[in-house]
């Protein structure tokens, strides 16, 4: 189990508590983090999930897969560590990671 502190557009902070092997998505829909909707329920066929990885924890969650760099293109405004939270599973290397939540 590892702690995700998740990060609104405006600033608040909130931290969950994930078990490893858990999606960050589920996570923060299960704790109620406003932002992250989810709606194709894990699947990597939306991007109602996208999240921007703190720049500190790129380099530890991975780099996209080519399905979800497609749905990541489909984005407004992605930026460099645009990822899909559903497609960042919790393992103990990411124990206290930061993920920012765009505005939109």
């Amino acid at each position: 189990m590892g702690q995700v502190t998740y990060v609104s557009f405006d600033g608040e902070k909130t931290v969950v508590d994930v078990e490893n092997g858990d999606n960050l998505m589920q996570a923060a829909i299960d704790n109620g983090v406003s932002g992250i909707l989810g709606d194709c329920g894990g699947g990597c066929a939306c991007a109602t999930c996208h999240c921007i990885v703190d720049d500190a924890w790129a380099a530890k969650t991975g780099q996209p897969d080519e399905l979800e760099v497609d749905m990541l293109d489909g984005l407004i405004d992605p930026k460099p560590t645009s990822r899909l939270s559903c497609q960042i599973i919790m393992k103990d290397e990411l124990d206290g990671v930061v993920i920012h939540l765009p505005e939109s």
